[in-house]
């Protein structure tokens, strides 16, 4: 099921009760939540555990109250955003915290986050040879030749491959704007 659904029909199963589909829908969004917890909040480890942990808590319990299925991600978000203030609040009133979150800062990570997570959705939905090509390229950092060697071709391919995966993906973002 996973990256064939878009968000709108996950959540459709989800409220149907099909436990595959809260698996997915759990998987899908771990890491968004996660990053906002950790990178937007700068949470320590086992408090953005517990509000990861309560947010997919929350989210099934009232999975109902969404009014649109294709408002997930934002819905998420938000849940997410609430609980990390609501921990950073109750740390507060047991040690003093020497750093403010600055509110610009944190909407520019949330920003960077559903970038990020949009383009991730976009790498999905392409073939796997061009997501290969560009997580290669663009995430680990090989070389023309390493990428080459690895996909038993020759090293002056790999930049056309790329130049097209990148048409594609760019095509895939442009279809979800």
């Amino acid at each position: 099921m996973a990256g064939a659904l878009t968000d709108a029909e996950l959540v459709a199963r989800c409220r149907k009760g099909e436990e595959a589909a809260w698996n997915e829908l759990v998987e899908r969004f771990s890491r968004y939540i996660y990053a906002i917890c950790s990178q937007g909040f700068r949470l320590g480890l086992d408090d953005a555990e517990d509000v990861f942990q309560e947010v997919f808590a929350r989210a099934y319990e009232h999975l109902s109250r969404l009014r649109t299925d294709e408002a997930v991600r934002p819905w998420l978000a938000q849940l997410t955003r609430r609980l990390c203030i609501d921990r950073i609040r109750a740390a507060r009133h047991e040690t003093p915290v020497d750093e403010e979150l600055e509110a610009r800062d944190l909407d520019e990570t949330l920003a960077s986050l559903d970038e990020a997570m949009t383009v991730r959705a976009c790498l999905d939905a392409i073939d796997d040879r061009c997501r290969e090509i560009l997580e290669r390229f663009f995430a680990r950092d090989q070389s023309y030749r390493v990428i080459g060697e690895a996909l038993g071709l020759p090293a002056g391919t790999i930049a056309s491959r790329i130049s097209r995966c990148l048409k594609k993906l760019r095509a895939e973002l442009e279809g979800r704007s």
